[in-house]
């Protein structure tokens, strides 16, 4: 005989409709929604409220400070709980000291912060000069600070005096440009503390200034009169049906300009004919400097190089030419002769992958259009690369490469169809230029 009867239900399986009914009528609760409409914002808004108050003391606090905090809590708490006095003197005198160092860096701090560079660009090896002026502007005296000036990697510190209202306080100081770099400036930073080094308070007044230390360069004038030709465009293969070199006389097509007919051949012949013209194009100067380490043997070879690149951007700028200069991985600004010297500032040597040959080939790509393509690079380069460089150049561009090797003679030899100079001062370039077209 089989009895049969309903199944009891488990007591876990309530659980869960009972917690959800509870955490609901809990988010719905009055004490709920005054913490979440209330309570919690102004909860956010005092702990704001008092790191505005505290952020700036915990952030003043040095790290030697807060070893200094730590072992005075520690040799108060030994000194305490053991008897021990002289714990309790060693810790008494580390809390004195917080203390009284936190009166040197409280106060406030109204200055009037002026910083000034002669000038932001100057030449290697040139004189560098700046000022930082400070004036009190509130109408109590300042205690003495002192004044802090990052310059490059560098910091350059100033003591500044008591001040009294509307006082102002100079200081001059002068920057190191013994190679060519872009030197951040600043900012300028007011610095306030004890003797002891337990509180610094830090506060910044002006915005960084960059100071463009440029490369080297020399005055090329006559030197590429032959060298990079604009007097009517260079001839190309192309033909053209409107431009300044004539070519030849060909049949009326469709479509031609009849300002173009040749009247008297066509009067002659019967037949409409027209002018045909070789198409020229403005000079336009590549100049592909190589900054891989692994083509120059020494830093002077690299900086002779950028020194020449500059020399010869400068120039043609100057004659109001095209200019491209590129190096490998970027297209520096060539717009004017001031961005293209801020640029040559800033490049560096590094271990590259692209050699000569690559940047060839990328300046080929870049500038088909060139008239004259120059290759800059160090004494490691070899014939059989320079041979290579060159094939990778559009045909009918004049290609010159300058091996540059401070202390060697200057000289010129071919190489297939580039023209290779060796300087080795940069005031021989204008001389080797001129035997170009020797």
């Amino acid at each position: 005989m089989t009895v049969t009867g309903e199944k009891k239900a488990s007591p876990m399986a309530s659980i869960g409709p009972r917690l959800a009914s509870a955490s609901g009528a809990v988010r719905t609760s009055a004490p709920a929604r005054w913490a979440a409409g209330t309570g919690w914002p102004r909860a956010v808004a005092g702990a704001r409220a008092a790191w505005r108050i505290i952020g700036p003391v915990l952030t003043t606090v040095s790290g030697f400070g807060w070893a200094v905090l730590a072992f005075s809590l520690v040799f108060l708490f030994v000194g305490l709980e053991f008897g021990w006095r002289e714990f309790l003197v060693v810790g008494c005198v580390g809390l004195a000291a917080i203390l009284i160092a936190i009166g040197f860096a409280v106060g406030r701090s109204a200055y009037a912060v002026r910083l000034d560079l002669a000038s932001e660009r100057v030449v290697v090896g040139e004189r560098a000069v700046g000022r930082i002026t400070v004036s009190n502007t509130s109408q109590r005296i300042l205690l003495p600070a002192r004044i802090e000036l990052p310059v490059g990697a560098s910091l350059a510190g100033f003591p500044l005096p008591r001040l009294a209202p509307g006082q102002e306080h100079d200081d001059l100081f002068g920057i190191p440009t013994n190679r060519r770099q872009v030197i951040s400036v600043g900012p300028v930073r007011s610095v306030r503390g004890d003797p002891l080094g337990l509180m610094r308070r830090e506060l910044r007044w002006t915005d960084a200034v960059d100071l463009f230390v440029h490369p080297r360069t020399v005055r090329l004038e006559g030197s590429a009169s032959g060298f990079i030709k604009d007097l009517e465009g260079l001839a190309s293969r192309d033909l053209s049906n409107n431009d300044v070199s004539f070519h030849a006389l060909r049949e009326y097509v469709p479509g031609d300009d009849r300002r173009y007919i040749h009247w008297k051949t066509t009067a002659r012949t019967g037949t409409l004919m027209v002018r045909q013209f070789e198409e020229t194009r403005r000079s336009h100067l590549a100049l592909a400097l190589s900054t891989n380490t692994a083509d120059y043997a020494s830093d002077d070879e690299f900086e002779l190089a950028v020194s020449a690149c500059g020399s010869l951007g400068i120039q043609a700028l100057m004659e109001e030419r095209d200019v491209t200069v590129m190096v490998q991985g970027a297209t520096l600004h060539s717009e004017t002769g001031r961005r293209l010297l801020d640029d040559l500032s800033a490049i560096e040597e590094q271990e590259k992958r692209e050699t000569i040959v690559h940047l060839s080939k990328v300046a080929g790509q870049t500038v088909p259009d060139a008239s004259v393509a120059v290759l800059l690079f160090g004494g490691p380069v070899t014939p059989t690369q320079l041979q290579a460089a060159s094939v990778h150049l559009p045909l009918g561009v004049r290609v010159v490469g300058v091996s540059c090797q401070p202390g060697t003679e200057p000289m010129r030899r071919q190489i297939g169809d580039m023209t290779l100079l060796t300087i080795g001062d940069l005031g021989q370039l204008p001389a080797a230029l001129r035997r170009v077209n020797n």
